[in-house]
């Protein structure tokens, strides 16, 4: 499972959709590895904010901001702040793991004959994959802005990848998932 998130929302006064009673401040994260979207239980009077980044792993002494995980929730059960946050909090998360993502564009494998795996990143077509992989097979990519530099048609390659993501986690019946795993199916 995750062990930092980035919170997309944070309701200290509960759900409002709940009775009274059962309101408990309630906060949205987006996991930082597998990008899986949760509902977390902050811990009592600390409080969180958009962007931050938490630690939610099993060392109970770091987990300092929230008391337990409640579980995977799909992206239509986010609330309308974390539908707004969550690009930029993707960019975020993958400009500060930009090798990560380099290494995408380096191995991406072809799916089959006719269809490469570059050709799921939205706005890239065969012309630039093709020109991605000629630069490829010269050298390996070392970084976002080696990547630019090298593939003329190719501007901001990590907005791709977050564009991307963002995809995976919104139309969770999607083909391939390159950077996620797929959401629960109710």
């Amino acid at each position: 499972m995750e062990d930092y998130v980035y919170i997309l929302d944070y309701l200290p006064q509960g759900k409002p959709d709940l009775s009274r009673r059962r309101q408990e401040p309630v906060a949205y994260g987006l996991g930082e590895d597998q990008f899986a979207l949760l509902e977390l239980i902050p811990k009592p009077d600390v409080p969180l904010t958009i962007g931050e980044r938490v630690y939610v792993g099993k060392d109970p002494v770091r987990r300092t901001k929230v008391s337990k995980i409640r579980g995977r929730v799909n992206y239509e059960e986010l609330t309308s702040t974390a539908h707004v946050e969550l690009p930029y909090i993707i960019l975020d998360i993958v400009k500060a793991n930009d090798s990560r993502f380099v290494r995408f564009y380096n191995e991406a494998p072809a799916i089959s004959t006719r269809f490469h795996a570059l050709e799921l990143l939205p706005g890239l077509g065969k012309k630039t994959m093709l020109a991605i992989v000629d630069e490829q097979k010269k050298s390996l990519f070392a970084s976002f802005a080696d990547l630019e530099a090298r593939v003329d048609a190719l501007h901001s390659p990590e907005k791709l990848i977050a564009k991307r993501i963002e995809l995976e986690l919104a139309e969770p019946n999607q083909k391939y998932h390159l950077f996620t795993r797929p959401a629960r199916q109710d």
